[in-house]
């Protein structure tokens, strides 16, 4: 299993937003971040999660910290726009960007799938990536060295029957981060991937495999050293990869 020990403070001034803050893979990011020294920017559903998100980071670190609910369901571009306009207002620039936020939908065929579940799927795994990126890539181009993380899925990459709009626009997300990547390669100091994470223990992961034994899945806390080694200078030369975290091996790149 890939390990990496960076320096306690290694993402002291570095400021990252993390979608899907409050539960799962984003809530452990967010704690380990600021255990590293991160200014974070955490945006969720819930704001009482995020609430006690906050609580809890502020007993590790008290560098600054700023949660926004916003439910990407309902979120219109507006929204999108004042977020972008209040992180160049309140920092220098943004030093990563971690789409974490996602929502399974139905798990049925095609044929059955209902048409207004697909859309709120769209929003949030994919309309959400682009709005977000969109508005926040000039405070990316502030930064010296910036990174994008695309959490993606095994059925992102090759379908399965079944899986509906979460497997389409996991797809998207590829395709989208393929292309970010192309454009900002020569262009910006932004490092563009996604991330397929593998069976991890979590919410979502219950939802799509109701009978199976959440213990045979591990925490989210085992994909932290790939997440941090991703915002490292080592990582440098990685980009528009689609990595997996079960094989990932920095010799490749």
């Amino acid at each position: 299993m890939f390990s990496f020990n960076p320096p306690k403070n290694f993402l002291s001034n570095k400021t990252i937003m993390i979608t899907g803050a409050s539960d799962g893979i984003g809530k452990c990011c967010a704690l380990r971040f600021a255990e590293y020294g991160a200014n974070l920017i955490l945006l969720g559903r819930s704001s009482e999660k995020l609430e006690e998100l906050y609580d809890l980071i502020k007993t590790i670190d008290t560098r600054h910290v700023v949660i926004h609910p916003l439910d990407f369901i309902k979120a219109s571009e507006l929204d999108y726009t004042q977020i972008a306009k209040s992180v160049g207002e309140q920092f220098n620039s943004l030093d990563g960007l971690i789409h974490n936020a996602g929502m399974l939908g139905a798990r049925c065929p095609i044929e059955y799938y209902p048409a207004e579940t697909w859309e709120q799927t769209f929003k949030v795994n994919t309309s959400a990536v682009f709005l977000l990126t969109k508005y926040l890539l000039p405070c990316l181009r502030n930064s010296t060295d910036a990174r994008i993380l695309i959490t993606s899925s095994s059925v992102g990459r090759k379908a399965r029957g079944n899986w509906g709009a979460y497997a389409v626009s996991k797809f998207a997300g590829e395709g989208l981060m393929q292309v970010l990547a192309e454009e900002l390669d020569k262009t910006s100091n932004i490092r563009v991937n996604s991330i397929n994470p593998g069976g991890i223990r979590s919410n979502m992961r219950r939802s799509a495999y109701p009978a199976e034994n959440p213990s045979k899945n591990p925490p989210p806390d085992v994909l932290i050293p790939l997440y941090l080694y991703l915002f490292s200078l080592e990582s440098k030369n990685i980009h528009g990869e689609a990595l997996n975290f079960k094989d990932f091996d920095p010799s490749r790149y």
